[in-house]
């Protein structure tokens, strides 16, 4: 829709194809366009979007249902998003929502929000901010109809499960001033701002905010989701007592008995988080206890890992009952179940607003590599990780040749690499780092 008006839409499920006819060739070609230069996801999975060389839209009598579903959904969006007769002009051109988050359980981060409000069209300014205790963000369109889009979609939505709802308005600025680029505000069009100091200096600038709509706290929306990415320097955000709770214990299940160790599991719930302690069930090793650093970190390892296939197998990630992984009593036999990782030097996030806070994807079958020895050659590295499957790309960094980009064939073999090549020996005194990327080579 932030392309322009769409006058057909023919779902074809069978073959996991859609053709959508716009109004004007224009708006078509806009589309296409875009997405040659950035891949389009929908619900987390790539598509991809190319012209028909169908020149009008005609359905037939086998697609009847699908098609009236679809003209249906067309309908009722273009009704919410273009403005219904009467509805005020004002709010069909402002470009500024104003997000509320009720019923706080998780910390909600600026990186969160632009996640799930970037689908809808270009983000230009994230302000996020606390008043009267309750989390509120300033987002800004780069255009009405995005923001009218984002607004219709997520409108009483829940962010988890359950909770973290959306509340959102159109807000009476005309433009978001920000000063400071950081965990708080951001202003995408200007990579060159400052990060400023965390504390006593307002980092944007709020005249005429309007105060929040009374009603506030109402039932609950459905539900939307998990993010598909978030920050673990949340700095807490002065969020109620309830975003604290949850437990730092995840319980892990469906593990392949025979290729489960603490360091793999390590290695791969150390992409979310710092990983404290590991034990895996003595009388069912299929089955294991991970303790994070806290509880949002363990949040972040179920949001991403959860049915993900490790070792050919759909592994299932929950909250644990127990608040904390004991280690063997003195002299109790344990056969190397259960290991204590609080003080290892591999923890990714040991420093808060470190880079690696900022790259936290989901699991995808590009991964990014980085300190790569200098005398290290593709070939040396597309063998080591030819053993985990079919290596389909490689690509060292333009800029930066400790740094490179590489794509297995499938989302199975890329995760299975990274626990096998994460922490491997290149050099001397140098191990590789491996973590999911958001980039396509």
């Amino acid at each position: 829709m932030p392309f322009g008006k769409m006058t057909n839409v023919l779902l074809l499920k069978q073959k996991s194809q859609a053709f959508l006819e716009f109004s004007d060739e224009q708006s078509a070609s806009n589309m296409v366009s875009y997405y040659q230069n950035c891949t389009a996801h929908i619900r987390a999975k790539p598509c991809y979007v190319q012209f028909s060389n169908h020149k009008e839209l005609k359905t037939d009598a086998s697609h009847a249902l699908q098609n009236a579903t679809a003209q249906a959904a067309l309908q009722a969006a273009q009704v919410g998003v273009m403005g219904s007769p009467g509805s005020s002009s004002t709010d069909d051109q402002t470009t500024i929502l104003r997000v509320i988050v009720d019923n706080v359980l998780y910390p909600v981060t600026l990186d969160v929000l632009y996640q799930l409000f970037q689908r809808f069209g270009k983000v230009l300014k994230i302000i996020t901010f606390t008043k009267n205790n309750t989390f509120q963000a300033l987002i800004q369109f780069s255009d009405s109809i995005s923001a009218n889009t984002a607004k219709v979609t997520l409108d009483g939505q829940n962010i988890y499960n359950g909770c973290n709802t959306l509340k959102i308005d159109y807000s009476k600025l005309t433009n978001l001033n920000v000063k400071y680029n950081n965990d708080k505000s951001r202003d995408f069009t200007r990579p060159d701002l400052p990060s400023g100091e965390h504390g006593f200096d307002q980092p944007f600038h709020l005249s005429g905010t309007p105060m929040p709509l009374p009603g506030y706290g109402a039932s609950l929306g459905g539900s939307f989701g998990v993010p598909s990415s978030a920050a673990l320097n949340v700095a807490r955000l002065g969020l109620p007592l309830t975003a604290q709770v949850g437990s730092s214990v995840i319980l892990v299940s469906n593990l392949d008995e025979q290729m489960v160790t603490p360091d793999a599991l390590f290695t791969l719930f150390g992409v979310y988080g710092d990983v404290h302690r590991v034990k895996i069930l003595f009388n069912k090793k299929d089955n294991a206890l991970i303790q994070m650093a806290d509880p949002h970190q363990a949040q972040l390892a179920i949001t991403y890992l959860d049915k993900v296939k490790v070792w050919g197998k759909p592994i299932r990630v929950a909250q644990s009952k127990h608040s904390l992984v004991q280690m063997p009593k003195e002299g109790q036999p344990d056969a190397g179940l259960t290991k204590d990782f609080t003080t290892s030097p591999l923890h990714r996030f040991k420093r808060p607003g470190s880079k690696n806070c900022q790259n936290i994807f989901p699991p995808s079958s590009v991964l990014h590599l980085s300190n790569i020895p200098p005398n290290v050659s593709e070939e040396e590295i597309t063998e080591l990780f030819a053993k985990q499957g079919t290596v389909k790309a490689f690509k060292f960094f333009p800029k930066d040749r400790k740094m490179a980009l590489i794509q297995m064939s499938t989302l199975d073999e890329a995760v299975n690499a990274l626990i096998a090549a994460h922490n491997y020996q290149l050099g001397e005194n140098s191990h590789l780092r491996v973590s999911f990327s958001k980039s396509t080579i």
